[in-house]
């Protein structure tokens, strides 16, 4: 073919294709095809410019989250600012001791449990988390003498619908509960969704997790256990499920899998 024609022909094809009936199936392929390819990639270019926003949110939101737990968010005082009254460690969960092993500044606990290099597939697994990570990062909050005020433990484990994420907060003792609150889950508004109430959140409030004889008594459910109302917290109306799991995830998280030997250490004055 010749040169000439060779370079009129696309400009045929595309007098054609205009040339078309708006209404005709090619022309409404095209375009619609086209459309969706334009707004895929302004989607996708927006994704990736907001992304590092997002993480910063994120990461915001937990670190609220971590101060309302612990009794000191003030909204008049820069998140950032408030936050370093906070002392973050990295646990060995197994030894109850921390490790210098990773920095508590960036490490991430979500991508550990999901990293067979840092974390164990569970076969008992109350919580319903699949696997655990090996390590997680906890807060220490010290008094103006220095001395442990509270400390702040992340927890996780499966509602009726989704994994809550949230932070359990204790006493210097490691036994009483300052408070408890999740940050992130997707259970029924109105009913599992009740974990965000405050009223329900301040039952927490007084708990306690253990008796004198250091057996885990911390229960949540409608009637209190044998153990005493110190170590009741209230089932959620209407949302039996959620309740169950979030009985599971307390118990779990503070019991051998979980929490016990740091706060055996804690407790012996060994942190």
């Amino acid at each position: 073919m010749p040169d000439d024609e060779q370079q009129t022909a696309p400009k045929g094809m595309i007098k054609k294709f205009l040339a078309l009936p708006a209404d005709s199936v090619g022309k409404t392929f095209v375009v619609a095809v086209a459309v969706c390819l334009v707004a895929s990639m302004v989607v996708s270019a927006a994704a990736v410019a907001l992304r590092p926003a997002q993480a910063v949110n994120a990461l915001k939101d937990k670190q609220i989250n971590i101060l309302q737990v612990a009794g000191i968010y003030d909204p008049s005082i820069d998140v950032l600012e408030a936050f370093e009254a906070f002392e973050p460690h990295v646990l060995d969960l197994e030894t109850g001791e921390f490790t210098d092993a990773f920095d508590p500044a960036t490490f991430d606990d979500r991508a550990a449990a999901d990293d067979p290099a840092t974390s164990e597939a569970l076969e008992e697994d109350p919580a319903g988390i699949g696997r655990q990570s090996d390590y997680v990062t906890v807060y220490l909050l010290r008094d103006d003498a220095g001395a442990i005020d509270k400390v702040i433990l992340p927890i996780h484990g499966y509602g009726l619908w989704s994994t809550l994420y949230g932070f359990i907060a204790l006493e210097e003792n490691g036994n009483d509960v300052f408070g408890l609150q999740f940050y992130d889950h997707a259970e029924t508004p109105g009913l599992g969704a009740e974990v965000d109430n405050p009223r329900w959140r301040a039952l927490w409030s007084g708990a306690r997790l253990r008796d004198d004889n250091g057996d885990l008594q911390i229960t949540v459910a409608k009637t209190a256990p044998a153990a005493g109302d110190e170590y009741h917290i209230d089932a959620l109306a209407g949302a039996t499920l959620t309740s169950v799991g979030v009985d599971n995830l307390i118990k779990f998280w503070m019991g051998e899998s979980g929490y016990a030997p740091f706060l055996e250490n804690l407790k012996a004055g060994g942190v």
